[in-house]
Order: C-alpha cells, then sequence, then structure tokens
C-alpha cells in the first residue's frame, strides 16, 4: 500500500527523489509528465491513487483542500513556513484531516511532505494533479485572452473552431474560458495547452515597431 511503501522509502534526506522511486516502481502511469518537485508528488499520488481506485475522490478532496487553503490565509502562510518543527506539522496534519477528511492516499502525501519539510509546495501539488486529472478524463484546456469580456455567441464559435483545429483529438473534451487583459488592446490570444496563437493588437504592434527599427 501506499503509505507502507512510503514510510520505508522515504527517509528525511531523500525528498522527493525517494517519492519519485516509488512512483516509478508501480505499474501504473500518469497520462502525462510533469516537472518539477510538486510535479514529482503530484504524479507519485496519482499512480497510488489509480492503483486503489480512487482517482476520482481523490481529485474531489484536494479540491476541497484548495478551497481550503484559499479561505484560511493563515493556515496556507503556516504550511509555506520552513521552520515548522514535528509537532506543529503533525497537528497541522490532524486539524487538515478534521476538513477534509482521512482520505489515505492525501494523509500520506501530507505526512511525506511534512516529513521532507515541503508543505509549502502543496498548492502547487494539488494544480499538478488537477492537470494530471484532465489529461485523465480527455480534457483540453483553451483559454482565449481578451481586451474586453467575450460575449456568449462569439466564444461559442471560437470553441467551435477551436474543437475541429489539429489542435484537438478524436475523444477530447474542450474546455474553454476567456481571460481579460486591457494590456493586449484588442484582437485575441489563444492558449491551448503549451500552444499559443497571438493574434493581439499589441503583438502586431510590437512586430511593426521592430520591422521600423530594423529598417532604421
Amino acid at each position: 500500500m501506499f503509505a507502507a511503501r512510503f514510510a520505508r522509502a522515504a527517509p528525511r534526506v531523500m525528498g522527493a527523489r525517494t517519492y519519485a522511486a516509488a512512483a516509478a516502481s508501480q505499474s501504473v502511469k500518469p497520462p502525462v509528465q510533469l516537472f518539477g518537485l510538486d510535479g514529482t508528488y503530484a504524479s507519485a499520488l496519482y499512480t497510488a491513487s489509480a492503483k486503489t481506485s480512487s482517482l476520482d475522490s481523490v481529485d474531489k478532496t484536494l479540491q476541497s483542500l484548495k478551497a481550503l487553503l484559499a479561505k484560511d490565509t493563515k493556515l496556507a502562510t503556516f504550511l509555506a513556513s520552513p521552520t515548522l518543527d514535528a509537532a506543529e506539522k503533525s497537528v497541522v496534519i490532524t486539524e487538515v484531516q478534521k476538513v477534509i477528511g482521512k482520505d489515505k492516499n492525501i494523509v500520506n502525501l501530507l505526512e511525506l511532505l511534512a516529513e521532507n519539510n515541503r508543505l509549502g509546495l502543496l498548492n502547487g501539488v494539488i494544480e499538478q494533479f488537477g492537470t494530471l486529472m484532465k489529461a485523465h478524463r480527455g480534457e483540453v484546456e483553451a483559454v482565449i485572452t481578451s481586451a474586453h469580456p467575450l460575449d456568449v455567441k462569439l466564444l461559442s464559435r471560437l470553441e467551435s473552431a477551436i474543437s475541429k483545429s489539429q489542435f484537438i483529438n478524436p475523444g477530447q473534451t474542450l474546455k474553454i474560458s476567456n481571460k481579460v487583459d486591457p494590456e493586449i488592446l484588442g484582437g485575441i490570444v489563444v492558449e491551448i495547452g503549451d500552444r499559443t496563437i497571438d493574434l493581439s493588437i499589441s503583438s502586431k504592434m510590437a512586430k511593426l515597431n521592430k520591422l521600423l527599427t530594423d529598417a532604421l
């Protein structure tokens, strides 16, 4: 089980490397590769949760934990402190469990993060786990940035166009959102995964300025 495996394999000095090794020993692999320490912990949590058929429940619990950290800023700041001693870490984990329950995989994650003095990574781990779950469900997120909010009709047309594009594979589900950034002046910027299509006025102006500068 996840707890026994990580309790044996995670000496304090080894940190995320032992966590990564434990994840690699599992037969289930995350749907996408993540990077960074938070990605390492998230991938290991995904693997353990998949092995116990609890991906959805773990995801739901993590979202509750995310909401708790957003609401209780003192708790979030406390978790990020690198000076917590063992007793303080134990109290934090106990208090968090009272709110989110005692999901074994989540408890093991919290204990390992505390053991390696990395509770400050918790928000990042939650975000990275969300990325894995989107990939698991075949969801592709498209963020459309505009200088002003886009109306429903235009968003629907953009969603339809993106759905039929090369960026969306058969079986994938497109999730679209509109982000407002007045600094782009006009036009739109479309972000799909790690791809960016910049059709903003600010981008066109920057290119024009570069052409003029190079010509002088």
